[in-house]
């Protein structure tokens, strides 16, 4: 499938901004299940981006704008080829034992540790023991039943919790939005030694085009395969991955500074339509 993203964020200031600096993430990723087939930055006022990529492969484009400003509008505009999930390798059957054995396994310790979203706290550890019952099985199954566990016992709740709300929250809640749910499996995954990684990007929905969040997993012999516990599925050719990290902190879409007034309003508007190939 080929996708079209419009991604447009304004920032409207109550009086003047000046030498602001940005960093946005908002290029979709090159992977083995979907390509960036053509990708274009346009910001108001005009100024040059430039772009690298973080520590996690993401590409980061950043730019200044110096001159007193009232309104900073930043587009990105994406087509994207995507890849159907019955086209995607199955997944092998890797116990928790061998997982432990992995050699890959050390060399990803910051995705199964702490990070400032998702500390381990004791409550994400009990919670991923209640969810399996006490039983370990293969690694995949049982990552699919702790994403089907918060599928089924937590609320999708807009403005329930906030953009600082961190996994152990969510869970004491056991409502938010698709950010707090991928933060959550991120921390049940963690709490069990299994390597997990947070993800930002879009679900195409005809009618309700938005950001959206999920986790993926580390599986060895196969690699890092996503689970969305929001929609209780599997990412598909409906999903575009933009940026992964350990979790929303290191892959917000927008970032930067700025001098001058701090009364600011932000907007964000998506629109993702299919296009001919």
């Amino acid at each position: 499938m080929q996708l079209r993203v419009v991604h447009r964020t304004t920032f409207t200031y109550a009086g003047e901004a000046k030498e602001s600096f940005n960093e946005v993430r908002l290029r979709p990723a090159d992977t083995d299940t979907q390509r960036c087939l053509d990708f274009s930055l346009r910001i108001d006022p005009g100024t040059e981006p430039r772009d690298y990529a973080d520590f996690h492969g993401n590409t980061v484009h950043y730019f200044e704008v110096h001159a007193p400003h009232q309104r900073l509008c930043v587009t990105a505009v994406s087509r994207i080829e995507t890849t159907p999930l019955a086209a995607r390798p199955a997944v092998p059957e890797v116990t928790a034992e061998e997982l432990a054995a992995s050699p890959e396994r050390e060399m990803l310790a910051e995705f199964h540790t702490d990070s400032p979203y998702v500390p381990l706290e004791v409550e994400l550890w009990r919670e991923a023991q209640d969810a399996l019952e006490g039983r370990r099985g293969e690694v995949w199954g049982d990552v699919r039943r702790l994403g089907e566990h918060i599928h089924r016992t937590f609320t999708y709740r807009p403005n329930s919790t906030g953009v600082s709300t961190r996994a152990p929250d969510a869970l004491r809640l056991r409502a938010g939005v698709c950010q707090d749910y991928a933060h959550v499996l991120v921390g049940l995954c963690r709490s069990l030694r299994i390597p997990a990684l947070y993800v930002s990007g879009y679900f195409f929905t005809p009618g309700a085009d938005a950001s959206h969040a999920w986790a993926e997993v580390y599986v060895p012999g196969h690699g890092w395969r996503g689970l969305d516990p929001t929609h209780g599925t599997q990412p598909d050719d409906r999903y575009i991955k933009v940026a992964v990290g350990r979790d929303y902190a290191d892959v917000a879409p927008t970032r930067g500074h700025y001098k001058g007034t701090q009364k600011r309003s932000i907007d964000v508007a998506v629109e993702i339509v299919p296009v001919a190939s």
